[in-house]
């Protein structure tokens, strides 16, 4: 695999540093033995609404934790040592992994964890973003006074003018 060196950006930039941060760690996991393991899909389900399933087959509810960090959020899945169950057979051909694993998601700002739920094998964690009414655009209305102002008209003598 190639590796970059954005050393130089480091340097002569500033406010993008965790943007490459960012590039640095795409494409790197826990162990950097399986990428691609375990594979997910992120979804929008509405104009704020975002889900990420993530295949975990063979995983029990209490194998997994979800860990939502400023905005990182990060899935782990570990299998228990289940040492008083009874002796299993023996496995001729492993197709479906159960080995450990740690996905790491960066989320935009102001996204937030929803919940999460298990069913048929897939972890849905469904993500809204919320952004504060302080952050939302606004309109600002526009004047239209001009610098000099209009001349005034006064009928009547100069008397009732000055006075």
């Amino acid at each position: 695999m190639r590796t970059y060196d954005l050393t130089p950006f480091y340097r002569s930039t500033v406010g993008f540093d965790r943007l490459f941060s960012l590039l640095d760690q795409s494409g790197q996991t826990a162990d950097n033995s399986a990428p691609g393991y375990p594979p997910y899909n992120i979804e929008r389900t509405g104009e704020n609404d975002y889900r990420i399933s993530v295949a975990v087959s063979g995983f029990a509810a209490n194998e997994l934790s979800i860990v939502a960090k400023e905005n990182t959020l990060t899935i782990k899945g570990e299998k228990a040592a289940n040492e008083n169950a009874a002796p299993q057979a023996e496995v001729l051909y492993r197709g479906i992994a159960a080995r450990a694993f740690e996905r790491a998601f960066q989320l935009a700002d102001f996204v937030q964890v929803k919940n999460a739920s298990l069913e048929n094998g897939l972890l849905h964690v469904d993500l809204v973003r919320e952004i504060p009414e302080a952050k939302k655009p606004r309109s600002i209305p526009i004047s239209t006074t001009s610098a000099v102002a209009a001349p005034k008209i006064v009928e009547g003598s100069a008397e009732q003018v000055a006075a």
